[in-house]
């Protein structure tokens, strides 16, 4: 039997690879951009930066050690320089894929953080496995900017799964969707009618302000601002996340309608008192009409002086002798509690002025 040259005993020692082969080997060197392994092989496997992760500004001295075990897949058997393509990304997408094609079954929730935003939607990374997430299904309401995600962990699960096409949709929304009606149902069912809450000024419009109250808007109509009724722009009042402390004027099916009308603060409790017939009082003109002008007389209380009760001569309109924040005293002529309407007369004031004066 012929004796085998050393070189040929060598040759036999080393194992025999093919291309897609996965292996392991052990760490002997590493680079920033360049990781090399003993595999067993007559030559060593070369791991570039592109072909261990997506993140091209990593530095694999900094994730890799020499002595490190790895599991890694057969690019090339030779590269054109005598050494082993190796590829770590690739093995580990093929074990993500799997990984989400479980998840994607199994309706599992992920949770991963956002690696890049896009004009679309946002993207993240599992098991090296690019995930996107649609505008439309980031979040359960509209939002224009999705900057504020870049860098955030998030939960979602898999919507979409079709790896052949390298398409891997996320869902965030529907467990946005999903946690507000486990909220709301929660909320419901200790909500009562003339409770005072807690919230969180969500949306501010011109009709009133949309209140967070913890997983359930309730609206803040304009007419419920104040006992006055007169805010002439909300958007003037409420900024977006201010606090309020609110009261739960009525619930109807899934809609609350709030109040800022607390009962001890309603002027009008002690009106037959305050402001019974014959009282003369002081109070600021808010606004006018053609025919009259609104007198405040306190914080929610206003009172018609009607043109023909201005003065005992003549006036056309009220614009021609008064001004708007104009402090007047007048008399207290009508009181209706049940329409809170209150009307004032300078003319009686100034007939009983007279009177005294004759005297």
């Amino acid at each position: 039997m012929s004796e085998l040259s050393f070189e040929q005993m060598l040759e036999e020692s080393f194992k025999t690879i093919h291309n897609g082969e996965v292996v392991e080997g052990t760490v002997i060197d590493v680079k920033p951009d360049e990781i090399i392994l003993n595999i067993g092989y007559k030559a060593d496997g070369i791991i570039t930066k592109s072909e261990y992760s997506n993140d091209q500004s990593l530095d694999l001295t900094t994730v890799v050690s020499v002595g490190d075990t790895m599991t890694v897949k057969v690019l090339k058997v030779n590269d054109g320089e005598g050494q082993v393509l190796l590829t770590y990304k690739r093995l580990a997408a093929e074990k993500g894929n799997e990984r989400l094609r479980e998840a994607y079954e199994n309706h599992e929730v992920l949770k991963a953080t956002v690696t890049q935003i896009l004009g679309g939607g946002i993207c993240t990374t599992v098991d090296e496995v690019r995930v996107f997430i649609p505008a439309s299904l980031v979040s359960d309401s509209y939002e224009k900017d999705l900057s504020k995600y870049e860098g955030q962990e998030i939960e979602f699960v898999i919507s979409e799964f079709n790896p052949r096409r390298n398409r891997v949709i996320g869902d965030r929304r529907q467990l946005l969707v999903a946690e507000r009606a486990e909220k709301q149902k929660e909320l419901f069912a200790k909500l009562n009618v003339g409770d005072t809450v807690e919230g969180t000024v969500k949306n501010v419009t011109d009709f009133g302000a949309f209140v967070d109250l913890g997983g359930v808007d309730g609206l803040l109509h304009i007419s419920e601002m104040s006992w006055g009724g007169r805010v002439d722009n909300p958007k003037k009042v409420f900024h977006v996340g201010d606090t309020l402390k609110v009261l739960v004027k009525d619930i109807h099916d899934t809609k609350i309608a709030l109040s800022l009308k607390f009962p001890e603060t309603n002027p009008w409790v002690n009106a037959a008192e305050d402001f019974a017939v014959g009282t003369v009082v002081t109070g600021k003109v808010a606004r006018m009409t053609d025919f009259g002008a609104f007198v405040e007389l306190a914080p929610g209380v206003d009172a018609l002086l009607h043109v023909s009760q201005i003065s005992r001569a003549h006036v056309e309109k009220p614009s021609d002798v008064l001004a708007i924040g104009q402090e007047i005293t007048a008399k207290i002529v009508d009181l209706n509690e049940a329409e809170k309407k209150i009307s004032l007369s300078m003319k009686a004031l100034e007939a009983d002025n007279a009177g005294e004066t004759e005297e």
